[in-house]
């Protein structure tokens, strides 16, 4: 079908289906690119520029697989995954099929790669292990619960409507398009709210639903996917609490509607902030970094500010193992984790985020510290643990010791007096085997290679993005460390008094 022609159909199914969408917004269609939406005339905060009832939206309560869904037991991923396929194999008999034919067979994410291009592509980045593990996950998911399900329901299915291929393609739609609509709807997909495409802290548009309870929801979250592995790929997220902010079904909603004029069977799209006529109108995601971006969405953004990364444990580890015993290394570890103290975790992984200007977390540099006491020092920390009124005063009273500062409970712990000589001689070791990470090719190598793919070639480009931005923030952490160690030269040249005044208080 023409890229017109389905736009076109697109409009006569959101007027038979009551969607209401406002004459200001126009649907560009662009073979490279895909559907945009831009302003025909100036738009201003508060403007509603679509209504869309619920009924419109392609849910496990809406579908008419909703029967076997339920009777099955599946929800969340996976009854939405049965029933877009089941809606998708009706083709022009399905009630969304004006909706449907607008829709790519699946979306470019990681997800629906070859193994081989995940692991020539993805390698060393945050997304390589996630999406092996997805990949694992989810064909499991199929063949434990799909594949039963198409033999044993009651209505004839079309097993090829069903395969694991389809799966997958119908996964990678929920993933970029779903929204959380309310609690009786759970989430899914919403006609016309997943054409707004998202730029980086520029929402221009926020899609709302009244409630009985609140006047509008804060959010209607999009769903995120595995919630667990993104947490390490993400940073924050505001979208990562599904029913966060859920609108209740219940009988009250005739006698809130009554009073209020706002319909809560209808969901909303409200301006909230100027767009001037022929720009495009964008919705925001969240604050993700590419990694979360390319891994949910298909894509990346350039110069990326929630961009982050990780450091896992096990490296920190592999580190502390090239210079001490193994039983040093786990005796340290004990100890770090008693004045307890750890790093973030995903599923079995403990790790550590580098953010996107080169600073690692504290909880990294106080490993580092510990691993690299001496023996008497780390004897000492050992027995105050057991007396200490507060997490950090153990660490506190060492700091103490050594800078000559006079401590207290009340204190904060300054990355900057944690930096020693040693510790950032580790931290740029650690870089070193982070990147590592990313095989033999170099940086420069990576960008020479980005110059020359072009953006429709978007494994390859995103990939790339990915990889870039990821070892760009290794140099940046590499700079932190270089720049730490020569200030403590320093400080050591020229006493250690300075750091009288690097002892936060709350």
């Amino acid at each position: 079908m023409h890229a017109s022609r389905r736009l076109r159909a697109f409009k006569r199914w959101m007027k038979s289906q009551g969607i209401q969408c406002s004459d200001t917004l126009d649907f560009m269609d662009c073979p490279q690119q895909g559907i945009s939406v831009r302003a025909l005339s100036d738009l201003h905060e508060g403007d509603v520029v679509a209504k869309i009832p619920k009924t419109a939206c392609l849910t496990i309560k809406t579908s008419g697989a909703r029967e076997m869904i339920e009777s099955a037991g599946l929800d969340g991923h996976l009854g939405l995954s049965v029933a877009l396929m089941y809606e998708k194999s009706l083709a022009q008999d399905s009630p969304w099929a004006g909706y449907l034919q607008l829709l790519p067979p699946q979306e470019c994410l990681p997800l629906v790669w070859t193994l081989g291009e995940v692991d020539s592509l993805l390698s060393g980045t945050e997304l390589h292990k996630a999406i092996k593990e997805d990949k694992t996950l989810m064909y499991e998911d199929w063949k434990e619960n799909i594949l039963p399900l198409v033999y044993s329901a009651p209505q004839s299915l079309n097993p090829s409507s069903f395969s694991v291929k389809e799966y997958f393609a119908a996964r990678s739609l929920i993933a970029s398009r779903s929204f959380q609509i309310d609690e009786y709807h759970g989430f899914g997909m919403v006609p016309l709210a997943d054409l707004f495409n998202h730029k980086t802290g520029a929402e221009d548009v926020h899609f709302t639903s009244v409630s009985p309870n609140q006047e509008y929801e804060d959010d209607v979250d999009s769903e995120n996917g595995d919630n667990n592995e993104l947490s390490k790929i993400s940073g924050h997220d505001k979208r990562d609490s599904i029913c966060e902010n859920s609108y209740i079904h219940s009988d009250s909603e005739s006698d809130y509607s009554s009073v209020t004029g706002e319909d809560p069977m209808m969901l909303q799209m409200i301006m909230v902030r100027e767009v001037k006529s022929g720009d495009e109108v964008f919705n925001t995601y969240g604050s993700l970094g590419n990694a979360a971006l390319l891994h949910r969405y298909g894509f990346t953004e350039a110069n990326n500010p929630f961009d982050i990364v990780n450091i896992d444990l096990e490296l920190v580890l592999k580190w502390g193992c090239s210079l001490f015993s193994s039983r040093y290394c786990r005796a340290r570890l004990s100890l770090w984790r008693r004045i307890n103290i750890s790093g973030s975790v995903s599923e079995n992984s403990e790790y550590f985020e580098v953010s996107s200007d080169g600073e690692p977390e504290l909880e990294l540099l106080t490993l580092l510290y510990i691993m690299l006491l001496p023996d008497d020092t780390c004897h000492k920390l050992d027995i105050s643990i057991c007396t200490a009124d507060k997490v950090s005063a153990n660490i506190g009273m060492i700091l103490s010791e050594k800078h000559d500062i006079t401590w207290s409970t009340s204190s904060e712990i300054s990355k900057d007096l944690l930096l020693t000589e040693k510790v950032c001689r580790a931290l740029l070791a650690l870089a070193d085997i982070r990147e590592s990470c990313y095989g033999l090719k170099s940086i420069d190598e990576d960008v020479e290679a980005l110059k020359r793919c072009c953006v429709t070639e978007r494994k390859l480009y995103h990939s790339l993005m990915l990889r870039i931005s990821e070892r760009r923030i290794l140099e940046k952490f590499r700079t932190y460390a270089t720049a730490g160690a020569q200030s403590q030269t320093f400080q050591d040249a020229n006493g250690t008094s300075t750091t009288k005044k690097r002892l936060k208080k709350h």
